[in-house]
């Protein structure tokens, strides 16, 4: 019976590639892959590595990355704390991925989620970053939104210590830190998340959201508190991944999302549903986490690639 539930898992695996070109074509257009620069379209990766998914999991670390812990950001002590991930070499002008935790905002922390996408990403020479921020009861909205621009604000100040550059930064999460990247890329430079660093550029390159929550939150104020509420043509790029199995977020909230996003943002939305997934689908390594995060550095590239044209 065991064996039987493996191949039925691998199966439904198998079953994000075509899912995941789908979403590329219909949100990047067809000919998407053209519009990559040779250089980054060179660096993707052509196979996934099967040796690991099956031999080794839940081994996300890599030798060529080093990790830099606790770094400060705020004054909320653990709560307020990133992890640096970067190649060993230590190169210079990297792209920055600021990745934010689940966790229904009661929980988590910053080493948990998404590590198979950090380590590849850090690997080719991105600057990684896997930050805490306060959580519930303690904290209410919109003080987890406040903390992720503080991060966005430190990589501005303080990325380039790191290889980093601090003009390219994508934002990114999982589950709560979901809707965190997407309230965070559809808010930039508010002031109203901003006291103290108002004049701090937290605009971003492009987001992605992994089986993220986009409802309201607990909050005193009467700002709104939901994505979807702050949606327009603002927006810059966004990746969004969901499982149409998920019982703790149901899919249904990502395509109102997603079509709500698309009907007022001027940018390319990528949407792909992942067959038989549920929550949590990126805590280790697999065909379908790995298929995403393949996607993923692609549609960073092509993201990366229209910045570049547009500046020639």
């Amino acid at each position: 019976m065991a064996t039987v539930g493996l191949v039925a898992v691998a199966r439904r695996g198998l079953r994000t590639g075509p899912a995941i070109d789908h979403a590329l074509s219909e949100g990047l257009g067809a000919d998407w892959r053209t519009s990559i620069d040779a250089g980054m379209a060179a660096r993707l990766r052509g196979r996934l590595p099967l040796v690991r998914i099956l031999f080794g999991p839940f081994f996300t670390r890599r030798s060529d990355v080093e990790r830099v812990a606790n770094i400060s950001y705020g004054d909320a002590g653990t709560r307020n704390l990133l992890d640096v991930y970067r190649h060993r070499s230590q190169p210079s002008g990297g792209p920055t991925l600021v990745h934010l935790h689940g966790g229904g905002f009661h929980r988590g922390k910053k080493s948990r989620e998404a590590r198979p996408l950090i380590y590849r990403l850090a690997s080719q020479g991105w600057v990684c970053i896997s930050a805490n921020y306060r959580l519930s009861p303690a904290a209410r909205f919109p003080d987890h939104l406040i903390d992720v621009k503080k991060v966005i604000a430190w990589v501005r100040e303080h990325g380039h210590e790191y290889g980093a550059d601090p003009a390219v930064v994508f934002v990114a999460g999982s589950s709560a830190g979901g809707d965190l990247a997407a309230l965070a890329a559809l808010t930039p430079n508010d002031p109203a998340f901003q006291l103290g660093f108002e004049g701090a550029d937290t605009s971003v390159t492009a987001a992605i959201s992994l089986y993220g929550y986009y409802g309201p939150l607990e909050t005193d104020t009467r700002i709104p508190s939901a994505p979807l509420a702050h949606a327009g043509t603002g927006a810059p790029p966004f990746f969004v991944a969901h499982g149409d199995h998920d019982t703790v977020v149901p899919v249904e909230a990502a395509r109102l999302f997603v079509e709500r996003l698309r009907s007022s943002s001027s940018h390319p939305v990528v949407y792909a549903e992942l067959p038989g997934a549920q929550h949590s689908f990126d805590l280790f390594h697999s065909i379908r986490f790995d298929t995403v995060v393949d996607a993923i550095e692609a549609f960073a590239a092509w993201v990366r690639s229209r910045e570049e044209a547009q500046k020639a």
